[in-house]
């Protein structure tokens, strides 16, 4: 910022340069010199009045103009940080991912306090995500290489326990606190098994809220509406989903529950997810954590429920970095219906404080055990 700062102030300081050298050429130089000699030291009051008024207005001028850009520069307050991610691989099972292929994904995050104990956030994307190796979670935008908001929002407490967060193409879960420590970068696994009860947005106006009960409890609320002018918010016909969540955190163990009523003009769908998780007492030890995930679906229009599962196991100090497995169901699956699954393993190293590479392998089954899906991927990603 001290370089974007000078960067503003040299112009107004070079436009007052030229005034303050015709200001220099008026004054008698030669008895100018002659105060510097070592036989007469003269007093600054010796000057011509004139002469010391107009260069002292100069001096002013430049400190107010220097003044007045501070005061308008970017705010102390506001701080900015960018990542940016590259992966290539293929996926063995898939027509249009079979090819190796190169992805990459750029994010720009901004965060101001207007008060110091709140944050007005930005998020800013660019990426090509989506055109392939569509398990990583890379950034995607509909124009690959034009940057596009992917979210804001307003973060702020109320009282001492109680924190708001408002905005849109955010999570209503944003503030939820899920019981599970495992870190894999694959779309399916990621989320723990918490699939939709922790909500999942699509250009979502969202509200979420967290309550500290005590120092072991926390409640969460959330909220998102994909309604558009014509259904609106909170309408029969508008797309809603409103949830909640409570989790006990132990110093090596801690539990969720999460709850989500997914509405939609069709269908009225009811979610509950059970998460877990349980840490060594020390790392390094060969023991990883191991996390688990559990959730149910009730939708109103059919009699059949569903469910999906997850188990993931990390070791967080394997050499210099993480390795991690997990698997898991790839959705959710009735009870009569073949349940199909998704393994995976990751191992992720940091090379040094903003650079991390990542390589990760994955089977998906399918109907036929010829045709299963086999993916190898390395994501090399930069924060800075």
């Amino acid at each position: 910022m001290k370089l974007f700062k000078s960067l503003l102030i040299a112009p107004a300081t070079l436009g007052l340069l030229a005034p303050m050298s015709a200001t220099a050429n008026e004054l008698n130089i030669g008895e100018v010199s002659g105060y510097s000699s070592s036989e007469e030291v003269q007093n600054i009051s010796e000057f011509n009045s004139e002469e010391l008024a107009v260069t002292k207005s100069r001096v002013d001028g430049l400190e107010a103009r220097i003044n007045n850009f501070e005061a308008g520069s970017f705010s102390e307050t506001t701080t900015a940080s960018f990542s940016a991610d590259f992966a290539i691989g293929a996926v063995d099972g898939v027509a249009a991912q079979d090819a190796v292929q190169g992805l990459y994904g750029f994010q720009i995050d901004l965060n101001t306090s207007f008060t110091g104990s709140d944050s007005l956030d930005v998020s800013i994307d660019a990426g090509n995500g989506g055109n392939g190796l569509t398990e990583l979670d890379i950034n995607e935008t509909t124009a690959d290489d034009a940057l596009a908001v992917d979210g804001i929002s307003y973060t702020f407490p109320v009282g001492d326990n109680l924190t708001v967060m408002v905005g849109n193409d955010i999570m209503g879960s944003e503030l939820y606190n899920t019981a599970c420590v495992y870190g894999g970068i694959t779309n399916t696994l990621d989320d723990c098994g918490n699939k939709y009860s922790a909500m999942d947005k699509t250009a979502a106006t969202a509200l979420s809220a967290s309550y500290d009960i005590n120092d072991r409890w926390t409640a969460a609320f959330g909220y998102e509406g994909n309604g558009d002018t014509s259904s609106g918010l909170m309408t029969k016909e508008g797309s809603d989903t409103y949830g909640a969540q409570l989790t006990y955190t132990a110093d090596r163990y801690a539990a969720s529950v999460t709850y989500a009523n997914a509405d939609t003009s069709t269908t009225d769908t009811v979610y509950w997810g059970l998460n877990g998780y349980w840490t060594p007492s020390e790392e390094g030890t060969g023991v990883p954590s191991i996390s688990v995930g559990y959730e149910v679906g009730n939708p109103d229009n059919t009699s059949t429920d569903t469910s999906h599962y997850f188990v993931g196991f990390q070791w967080d100090e394997i050499g210099p970095g993480t390795l991690g497995a997990a698997f898991g169901t790839k959705d959710h699956y009735a009870d009569d219906v073949t349940e199909y699954l998704m393994y995976e393993a990751f191992y992720s190293y940091p090379v040094n404080d903003g650079m991390t590479v990542t390589p990760v392998i994955f089977v998906k089954e399918t109907a036929s055990s010829d045709d299963d899906e086999t993916g190898v991927m390395v994501k090399t990603s930069f924060s800075f």
